[in-house]
């Protein structure tokens, strides 16, 4: 049986990455998908794509960084499946950078998208879980949240504010039977990765490069992480909550 079967969930950052991988697995196990990400192009050719293999998919252009488009989302994927049942607040970026050149306008940029982006998130799926009776809210986080990181001071700490606000809504949620984990990926082979070491003949071997620095020597595919997703929002880890989920090759052990 399928896992997600008649389960409504929302994705963020889905367009790629880990959040198509995300979105592709939980349509494939029965769930209606709302496919939001900032580019917008890009949520409708995934959610075309799904649709075009008879899973119930619609595309939705959101900036987590504000009130009134997270909440328009939520309501998006209520009018348009039903209800609630899964937020995977998946959207990130990021930027390294010598601290001194990390101006005020890219703190808030990133921290804004890693962090009040689920915060927000939270904020407006909340009420609908609740009258669902139950839900379940997955957050990405990262192992720059568990691990400190040179020259990625606005990215760990939004990440750590990921895992600690998870930790919190967890137990405050509890009683409505709304589990709230978050999963902490190492290093993923997505777009966002690809933008740091590079393009060209070299970038293959740089990302195998930073793979290896984890126990077990690769970097992560998309699909991988979405797995992990797939088990925390279904059924299956129904005692399972406030936790953040290493999926990182052992490079946190």
């Amino acid at each position: 049986m399928a896992r997600l079967a008649d389960k409504v969930a929302i994705v963020t950052g889905a367009a790629s990455g880990i959040g198509r991988a995300a979105a592709e697995r939980f349509a494939a196990e029965g769930a209606s998908v709302l496919v939001a990400d900032l580019q917008e192009d890009g949520s409708r050719e995934v959610a075309a794509a799904l649709r075009a293999r008879d899973f119930r998919a619609e595309a939705c252009a959101v900036d987590v960084r504000d009130d009134a488009a997270v909440r328009s989302m939520v309501e998006r994927a209520v009018r348009t499946f039903g209800g609630l049942d899964v937020l995977f607040n998946n959207a990130g970026v990021g930027n390294y950078l010598p601290f001194e050149e990390l101006e005020p306008d890219e703190w808030d940029r990133i921290v804004g998208v890693n962090l009040k982006g689920v915060y927000l998130g939270c904020r407006h799926a909340v009420p609908e879980l609740r009258r669902r009776g139950s839900g379940v809210i997955l957050n990405t986080a990262s192992l720059s949240g568990l691990r400190a990181q040179a020259q990625n001071e606005a990215y760990c700490a939004a990440k750590a504010g990921v895992i600690q606000l998870t930790r919190s809504l967890a137990r405050e949620l509890a009683a409505d039977r709304i589990r709230v984990n978050c999963i902490c990926p190492g290093a993923v082979d997505t777009p966002l990765l690809r933008r740091f070491t590079g393009s060209g003949e070299r970038a293959d071997e740089e990302v195998a490069a930073v793979g290896r620095r984890a126990p077990l020597g690769r970097v992560a595919r998309p699909e991988e992480i979405a797995a992990a997703a797939l088990f925390l929002v279904s059924d299956e880890a129904s005692f399972i909550t406030g936790i953040a989920l290493p999926v990182d090759g052992g490079a946190s052990t």
